[in-house]
């Protein structure tokens, strides 16, 4: 198996205020800021980028954003450019999250525009993919994931791979407590790094991380990320827990 260094994200979503994001970016430096064998990168909410930002910044954690728009500036009253990010210290920036596709609205076309706005602007993405419930039931899992990832990867070129992140999100496990089984979510990554053989070529696929993004937390963290297509992955409600987050990250440095 290829040698892929580990990933974990911290997506912090619409929680904290100024004092918890700044009390729980400190816990996270103070548990994992020297990890050097895991890709660590925490998504705070826009408004406490620069405090996060500023607490991670001698430490390994690296910033990253939840959203941005396509646009490089003009009349788009409420959105947050890719330059704006990096002016913030971001170097992350997530793409397609299952909530900005189901709760939001987001279109495939939509999500492309973000990450070919996001690379252009030498931010690195994760890019999410996923099934809902519904789409499971129906044994369209891979059918989905494969038509969100075609979608999502449109004119995205080989060398531009090197700094996209693939985050496998089954929607139905999703703050649900429910979890893929660590053979279903293998299965899942199996398809997804098979397609971005047809998409681009082994080599790319061989070296581009997929995340599992779907309730891991430290009980199960260990057995999804031994998987040999999982690199770690993409927490929720975990991440805002300094303790469980760390644990998670120690179980992908392993």
């Amino acid at each position: 198996m290829p040698n892929r260094k580990p990933i974990v994200g911290g997506n912090w979503k619409m929680n904290t205020n100024r004092a918890a994001a700044a009390a729980l970016a400190k816990g996270v430096v103070e548990r994992i800021g020297t990890q050097k064998n895991v890709d660590t990168v925490v998504f705070p909410p826009f408004p406490y980028l620069l405090k996060v930002g500023g607490l991670v910044t001698k430490s390994t954690v690296a910033l990253g954003a939840q959203d941005l728009y396509h646009e490089a500036d003009g009349a788009f009253t409420g959105e947050v450019s890719a330059a704006m990010l990096r002016d913030c210290g971001c170097t992350w920036v997530l793409c397609g999250h299952s909530e900005r596709r189901h709760v939001i609205g987001e279109s495939d076309d939509l999500i492309n525009r973000k990450l070919r706005a996001s690379l252009a602007a030498g931010l690195n993405v994760i890019l999410c993919i996923g099934e809902t419930q519904a789409q499971r039931e129906s044994r369209q899992t891979d059918t989905i994931n494969i038509a969100q990832l075609r979608a999502g990867l449109e004119s995205v070129t080989n060398d531009e791979m090197a700094n996209v992140v693939i985050a496998y999100e089954p929607v139905w496990a999703i703050g649900t407590g429910l979890t893929a089984t660590p053979n279903d979510a293998q299965a899942a990554h199996s398809v997804i790094r098979s397609t971005l053989v047809d998409l681009f070529d082994s080599e790319v696929a061989d070296s581009t991380r997929i995340q599992y993004g779907g309730s891991m937390k430290p009980s199960n963290a260990a057995e999804l990320i031994s998987q040999p297509d999982i690199d770690g992955g993409l927490i929720g409600g975990a991440s805002l827990k300094p303790d469980d987050f760390s644990l998670i990250v120690g179980a992908a440095a392993v």
